[in-house]
């Protein structure tokens, strides 16, 4: 039973958060009489709420138990600071994005109203190999998960995405290197990304920052000091300091 209601939940996504009754058996593939008294249990508890509609979002209760989430949320704490001092200087997208399995999830972003659009929310989910800050995190993410996201399939999200892994390798060594990462229109026509490691005080790169931009509006290598140096800031709230040896998420 716990596992049902987990697919009734795991069926809420950044860009479906609205779903009806037909959408949730279809999206879990359980019959309509489970996923209803599923859906009628969870709104019980406040972990959905049904809308006025007879559609439902989810709850109150389940946000708030989200929130409690330690790696997330301290990193939003840590990081909002930066992130909006980034922001104010540069009027450009800033997002904050951990690993999760072969993904990047989005835990915080800051949005101007007249930069590029972006294809993932807050808690929306970007690929490794054409993201700034999929690139990152992947380059850090130690040699076992490099091997298992170049051998599978890479999609080609817009003709200037990198798919070739001997390609990938390279930039995922640069990335390593320096902690920092460039996209030119590879995920987003027209978005690029410039991105930059956070790191902890045990030299864990636990996520990355970066700023996304339309393409040819700013200069890369004038955008990246300012990226860098928020960076570094978070990192220092979290215990990094400069001579700490970087280690593998």
């Amino acid at each position: 039973m716990s596992s049902r209601l987990l697919e009734v939940l795991f069926a809420f996504q950044p860009d479906q958060s609205v779903l009806s009754l037909a959408d949730l058996v279809r999206r879990t593939g359980l019959p309509h009489a489970t996923v209803r008294r599923l859906a009628m249990e969870l709104t019980g508890v406040g972990a959905l709420t049904r809308r006025h509609d007879g559609r439902f979002t989810i709850g109150l209760r389940l946000w708030q138990l989200g929130t409690l989430a330690p790696l997330t949320e301290s990193l939003r704490t840590q990081a909002q600071p930066f992130m909006e001092d980034l922001y104010t200087a540069l009027h450009q997208h800033v997002q904050l994005a951990v690993l999760e399995g072969t993904e990047a999830v989005i835990i915080e972003r800051l949005s101007a109203p007249k930069a590029p659009e972006l294809v993932s929310q807050v808690g929306g989910r970007l690929p490794l190999h054409c993201s700034g800050v999929g690139k990152v995190v992947l380059a850090h993410g130690g040699a076992e998960l490099i091997d298992r996201v170049l051998a599978g399939r890479l999609r080609r999200y817009t003709p200037r995405t990198t798919v070739d892994p001997g390609a990938l390798r390279s930039e995922l060594a640069d990335c390593r290197r320096t902690g920092n990462a460039g996209v030119r229109g590879e995920l987003t026509a027209g978005a690029d990304s410039i991105a930059t490691r956070i790191v902890d005080g045990d030299g864990r790169v636990v996520a990355a920052l970066s700023v996304v931009v339309r393409a040819g509006s700013v200069n890369h290598r004038a955008v990246l000091p300012s990226v860098i140096a928020s960076g570094l800031g978070i990192s220092r709230m979290l215990g990094w300091r400069p001579g700490t040896k970087i280690r593998d998420l």
